[in-house]
């Protein structure tokens, strides 16, 4: 048992002084501290698990944003991003990601390789289309897109296995498109407007 304990914690330490945290459940993610200020969060950078930039006046991503390796949670809601960059795929360790209310058009093309992606809040933007990429969110379980002006799903969601819910209330959708996207998520629970008489 000795043995084993010390086999553990030597386990962790090679994690921790290679800068590479452990992926949290998310009751004890949402237990961590939560940095407000990214001069701070850069301080100690490989220390931060939970960021909050609401509310900061942001057009684009700080480039400080890439010395948080250990990133699991990112809060950038109610800001002026117009665009996420493809370059969000160097937070590797993301879990949940909050972009409500902000100025997005579109999501990044590579935001699938955000291999551990669970929560993807996006409501209240402009976005139009779902990347064909996204199929590739595995783990992702809850999806919030409301108000939004979506207008294509790509085939690849179908791909969502672990997604359990996903809002897409407030956006134009027929009938038989809203019967095509649960068609394709059979298991997720979808929220949806009543349907309208319109075409994609």
């Amino acid at each position: 048992m000795k043995r084993f304990l010390f086999i553990l914690t030597l386990f962790f330490f090679v994690q921790k002084s290679q800068g590479q945290g452990l992926l949290l459940d998310s009751l004890a993610l949402m237990m961590q501290p939560e940095y407000t200020d990214l001069a701070a969060a850069c301080e100690n950078p490989n220390q931060v698990i939970r960021l909050s930039l609401r509310k900061k006046n942001l057009k684009e991503l700080p480039e400080a944003i890439y010395q948080l390796k250990n990133l699991q949670y990112l809060d950038l809601g109610k800001n002026k991003l117009k665009q996420l960059p493809d370059s969000i795929i160097k937070l590797t360790q993301l879990q949940m990601l909050i972009v409500n209310k902000n100025d997005l058009d579109a999501l990044p093309n590579t935001i699938g390789k955000l291999k551990h992606l669970k929560y993807l809040n996006t409501n209240q933007n402009k976005i139009a289309r779902i990347p064909y990429s996204f199929g590739e969110l595995e783990k992702l379980e809850y999806l919030d897109m409301w108000d939004n002006e979506l207008e294509y799903f790509p085939e690849s969601l179908s791909n969502l296995k672990n997604l359990r819910e996903m809002d897409l209330r407030n956006i134009l959708i027929s009938q038989e498109n809203q019967d095509y996207i649960q068609s394709l998520l059979p298991e997720t629970r979808i929220h949806f407007s009543p349907a309208c008489k319109c075409a994609w």
